[in-house]
């Protein structure tokens, strides 16, 4: 739609794992029927011979690096297929995951204009939601920091937040807790249109879950899109919102993770003012 931006995030497992050549071509054929706007990915690897954002994305994007990367060429990216005036990197303290951290955006969507898109990718492990809570107050921060000099401009928060709803980190995120002394609210993509489904990115029924190191996992929303709220709610309405790569293509399932796809648009009068009745 030509009013909307479409966002879509996708961890898509090293190339390293379960016959990566092959769940790459799944992925690089999808992203090319969903022609999204602006493309968070994880695990990718560029390192010698490998490209994985170039083999995925082909031409047309520019792409940002997350600050850091690990030994074996595994890291993050941003990419937008529409200009980018300006970007910033957060690195994260995480001796777990060298290149957890953020990569902001600012770019020029003829669809709902200047808008900042933000790639968080924090801690990994189950049992350190505590370092989640530090690293999702540090991207908030980070986020507030930018506004300080854009103005109010939409902001979108997506990634692999290896955090499901319920979690410290992101219900911070989503406003129904503080964390040391700060609140911010971002519109969750998949709440706002799908309330009553629940959406599991990384779940048992994917056998690469099953097959991986996490071999008890009971199904989990870890995978987000987010849009920042003002006093009066968010500056762009969630269209749509959707699971990707949700199944296997000629028995080839793409991740272990689904990806995430959610078109937004402009609300129909800005908020915090009365339209005509």
């Amino acid at each position: 739609m030509a009013d909307t931006v479409r966002v879509l995030t996708l961890n898509v497992l090293a190339r390293d794992h379960a016959d990566g050549p092959s769940r790459l071509q799944v992925i690089r054929r999808t992203l090319a029927e969903l022609r999204p706007d602006v493309v968070a990915l994880q695990e990718v690897t560029r390192r010698g011979e490998f490209d994985d954002v170039g083999e995925l994305l082909g031409g047309g994007y520019t792409v940002l690096e997350h600050p850091g990367s690990g030994t074996d060429g595994v890291g993050a990216c941003l990419a937008s297929w529409w200009p980018v005036h300006r970007s910033e990197g957060l690195s994260f303290d995480d001796e777990d995951l060298t290149w957890a951290g953020a990569v902001a955006a600012e770019i020029e969507s003829p669809g709902v204009g200047r808008l900042l898109v933000v790639h968080h990718k924090p801690s990994w492990r189950l049992d350190r939601e505590d370092r989640r809570e530090r690293q999702a107050l540090a991207v908030a921060r980070f986020v507030e920091e930018l506004l300080a000099s854009r103005g109010e401009v939409p902001v979108v928060l997506l990634g692999d937040l290896d955090a499901g709803p319920e979690s410290a980190s992101v219900r911070f995120l989503t406003g129904r807790q503080s964390l040391d002394g700060m609140s911010v609210r971002y519109e969750d993509a998949w709440e706002a249109v799908r309330p009553q489904e629940p959406g599991h990115t990384f779940t048992p029924r994917n056998p690469l879950v099953r097959a991986g190191q996490m071999p008890l996992e009971s199904g989990r929303r870890i995978d987000h899109i987010m849009v920042r709220s003002g006093p009066h709610g968010p500056l762009l309405e969630v269209a749509d919102c959707r699971l990707v790569l949700d199944r296997p293509v000629a028995g080839v399932w793409a991740s272990d993770h689904l990806g995430v796809l959610a078109e937004l648009r402009s609300p129909p009068h800005p908020p915090g003012i009365w339209s005509a009745v």
